[in-house]
């Protein structure tokens, strides 16, 4: 098979792929919409924790005309994409595998479980730990002759960026542990680069958050304890990738 044959199966199969975690996507947002538990009910949940930290009495608005509609809808996107997730990492393993060694084939479903539940861990800390404590700390500065009246797409936006920028955060430790296994970077490297990994998270931190110092803090240290994580992990991680490195192809 030619070098060109060869790309273009490629794409085909990409294509395969990405249609089938699309169609897991939509058939569970329908689900989530318009059967159970719906999308007016997820989007409560989601508004929970501001609601919380607002004077009694205070509701969110919607500006826009199509925007109590959209907005629900977006968010039950959200959720299917993130009950999906397992599928849609397992696709993208697909169509990577062929390339792989048989004893990295069979980090496929560890990093899968663990990716899964890292990004979900992350997401229902931001929602659990860090929303209740930055709305009310935000909102406690607020002059007592305003009442705030959020609007539900900036308050989606907001969501958005806060869930992916924890979500993200607590991939972390996967992240020092495949640049390990892959030989990327060594230990002795990563734990060089501590100081600016621990400069770079409170970097981010101020750029993804709101601008004030407590939900800044809640995101850099737990990307730094995460940072340490990893490197603990990848301890027993590197080991065992020397002990299978015979198995590598001699074309390798």
């Amino acid at each position: 098979m030619s070098t060109q044959e060869t790309f273009v199966s490629h794409l085909i199969e990409l294509r395969q792929r990405l249609m089938r975690a699309l169609g897991v996507v939509l058939v569970l947002f329908v689900i989530f919409s318009f059967a159970w538990p719906g999308a007016d009910s997820i989007y409560d949940f989601l508004a929970a924790p501001l609601m919380h930290a607002l004077p009694e009495g205070a509701k969110m608005i919607a500006i826009g005309v199509i925007t109590p509609f959209m907005v629900p809808m977006k968010v039950s996107a959200l959720v299917a994409f993130m009950v999906a997730l397992p599928y849609v990492l397992y696709q993208a393993w697909a169509f990577v595998a062929p390339g792989l060694y048989e004893h990295e084939k069979k980090l496929a479903a560890p990093i899968i479980v663990a990716s899964t539940l890292l990004f979900l861990l992350g997401v229902a800390f931001c929602y659990y730990i860090v929303f209740g404590r930055v709305f009310s700390f935000i909102h406690g500065f607020a002059p007592k002759s305003i009442t705030p009246a959020p609007d539900i797409e900036a308050y989606f936006s907001f969501v958005i960026t806060m869930f992916l920028a924890f979500g993200v955060t607590f991939e972390i430790p996967i992240v020092v542990m495949i640049l390990v296994r892959s030989g990327a970077v060594s230990l002795v490297q990563l734990r060089d680069v501590r100081p600016y990994v621990i400069v770079g998270a409170f970097v981010v931190a101020a750029v993804v958050t709101p601008p004030d110092v407590l939900s800044q803090f809640m995101l850099a240290v737990p990307m730094c304890l995460l940072y340490e994580a990893g490197l603990f992990v990848a301890r027993f991680v590197g080991t065992r990738a020397k002990a299978a490195e015979p198995e590598r192809s001699p074309l390798g």
